[in-house]
């Protein structure tokens, strides 16, 4: 009996080191776990600390953004861009979120399949992506723009289960 409980319990690690390995937060945004050229420190940044910190995201949103050809996104506003804040808003923004659309549709195909709660920083990121969404929406045409909206919406509706998942369980 001692040996066949202790193969359940084998079993059960196991099983539960592979789902939690599977789940982890390089695989929904796996630039953040890169290492960062410049420095030998991860590249993981986090906005959202604070109430002050999440004001100050807002401000960066409403500042307008620029982004470029390249698509490189930058605050217009020349003295919040010279925040320490916006440094990390330009790595998140520039080197961590997706960008193509190809990437987009996998970010919201593994949110969609997500078995908890976001981390806070994948929510913070998710929303990035979003905005980054509904802004190439705005800017495209055509086909493009329908693939664009339609990227958005499966983004605003990962994040509403995400918001409404204790909710969302049976009693």
């Amino acid at each position: 009996m001692l040996w066949k409980t202790l193969l359940l319990l084998l079993f059960y690690y196991s099983a539960h080191a592979t789902v939690t390995h599977k789940w982890s937060r390089a695989m929904l945004f796996p630039a953040a776990q890169r290492f960062k050229r410049s420095s030998a420190a991860f590249l993981n940044p986090v906005l959202q600390n604070s109430l002050e910190d999440v004001v100050l995201l807002y401000e960066f949103l409403l500042a307008e953004l620029d982004i470029d050809k390249s698509q490189r996104i930058s605050i217009k506003d020349e003295e919040l861009a010279s925040l320490r804040k916006a440094a990390e808003f330009d790595t998140i923004c520039n080197e961590i979120i997706p960008k193509s659309i190809t990437e987009i549709r996998r970010l919201s195909s593994r949110l969609s399949s997500y078995p908890r709660v976001l981390k806070k920083e994948d929510f913070e990121r998710t929303v990035l992506t979003m905005v980054y969404t509904a802004y190439r929406a705005a800017q495209s045409q055509g086909h493009q723009k329908d693939a664009w909206a339609e990227s958005f919406v499966d983004l605003y509706k990962v994040l509403k289960h995400d918001l409404m998942f204790p909710y969302n369980k049976e009693p």
